[in-house]
């Protein structure tokens, strides 16, 4: 281990291999060390399956070049120096001593569609596939009082052990009535802190589970709330979007194999890896806002020249996720790349705050993540014809809507 440690220590010396980092070189160096012992006692404990990561690489034609590469993109999702690709391959080799117990309670199953449906087997679907997955309401065969000795037995095996991973809002309304699961008609409330109690750890995935999602939306009459609003004094993870990004779900999960801890997290427990970009800045037709070139109707030419969305209803300026990085539907594509505005589905309260078309400006709500909120003219963008200019304003607009963000936003 010495040795390998000493690698690393060169790896930084190294000007090729540096990296820009808020962090300083000790801490890597202890993190590094902290994995390795972490994976060593992964690798000498029992898998909870018998599935072997390798076999299905080549089961499905993925040859280690391949999985090379998306170690690389997976440790630079991270967060991590390139030097921790590695360790990063031994966790996604280990991730079958990583026993999960999914939940499903009030919202569409949008996420588990999300995992499930796919043109081919992909890396971060194998990934997923030797995860065991000892409990599955949607997906299961079992169902009633089997399917209950299923969870209760998964519970009192993996003690302490198991990710909780929770799909859907919890309704509290009429005493929990609103939603109740299995032959003793349990609530989804009672059922969620009876199986949470015994978790390592609990991954809220999706917009419900987060923060209500749709079923909060107005007047929310099941009294619809999010996992952390009920969950307390466990460590907990967000993970929005309307559906979450399977990516996410892997970088979470690889993240806790890899160091025994939950990602850093941002003010609404969202993991900073995928949440701390701002949809805006990362845009594809971001050139076209700075250039104050706007679609101003669905189907003019602006819409044919894929020009800024933001008056059509965009909300990328207040949304923070990578969608624009990491995409959807096999990375082909995302909302905005298929000429639809961004509709913040990772934010709190999204359906009533943002999913409408027309920008933040011409409602009466106050972004809570800063970015553009009056309207583009008043910047006056929309009468630019030198897209230098436009991008020296709007500047200075992201700088007041910074100031405005200070302490909030992580």
């Amino acid at each position: 281990m010495s040795d390998r440690i000493e690698g690393v220590k060169k790896l930084f010396t190294s000007k090729s291999a540096r990296v820009e980092t808020n962090k300083g070189e000790s801490y890597y160096l202890d993190l590094f060390e902290k994995c390795q012992t972490r994976l060593s006692e992964l690798r000498a404990s029992q898998p909870a399956n018998r599935l072997d990561f390798s076999g299905l690489l080549n089961d499905n034609g993925i040859d280690r070049r391949d999985f090379m590469k998306w170690v690389s993109a997976t440790t630079a999702m991270l967060m991590l120096p390139p030097m921790f690709s590695p360790l990063v391959a031994e966790a996604a080799e280990l991730m079958n001593r990583a026993p999960v117990i999914w939940l499903e309670l009030q919202d569409c199953a949008g996420n588990s569609e999300a995992l499930l449906r796919s043109d081919g087997p992909k890396i971060d679907e194998i990934v997923l596939d030797i995860i065991s997955l000892e409990y599955h309401e949607t997906l299961q065969a079992a169902s009633g009082f089997q399917a209950e000795k299923q969870l209760d037995e998964a519970i009192e095996t993996f003690k302490g052990k198991f990710l909780l991973f929770v799909e859907g809002s919890i309704p509290m309304g009429m005493h929990g009535q609103y939603g109740t699961i299995g032959a003793s008609g349990e609530t989804f409330h009672d059922h969620l802190m009876r199986v949470s109690k015994d978790a390592a750890a609990v991954i809220a995935v999706g917009a419900c589970a987060t923060f209500g999602g749709i079923p909060a939306a107005a007047p929310n009459p099941t009294g619809a709330v999010g996992v952390m609003d009920v969950v307390k004094g466990k460590p907990l993870v967000n993970i929005p979007a309307c559906p979450a990004n399977p990516v996410n779900m892997v970088g979470v999960v690889m993240h806790y194999v890899l160091t025994g801890t939950l990602p850093e997290l941002d003010s609404l427990l969202r993991p900073k890896f995928a949440f701390g970009y701002r949809i805006h800045d990362n845009c594809e037709r971001r050139a076209h806002f700075d250039a104050g070139e706007y679609v101003e109707e669905w189907g003019d030419e602006g819409a044919k020249n894929n020009f800024c969305l933001y008056k059509m209803g965009c909300k990328g300026p207040m949304t923070f996720n990578n969608c624009s990085i990491v995409r959807y539907n096999e990375a082909v594509n995302w909302p905005i790349g298929v000429g639809r505005g961004c509709i913040g589905c990772s934010e709190p309260d999204f359906w009533d705050k943002y999913a409408y078309e027309r920008p933040m400006a011409n409602a009466k709500i106050k972004a809570p993540t800063g970015g553009v909120e009056k309207t583009v003219d008043e910047f006056g963008l929309g009468l630019l014809t030198a897209a230098s200019i436009g991008i020296g304003i709007h500047a200075i607009a992201s700088a007041v809507g910074g100031k405005k963000d200070d302490g909030g936003e992580a």
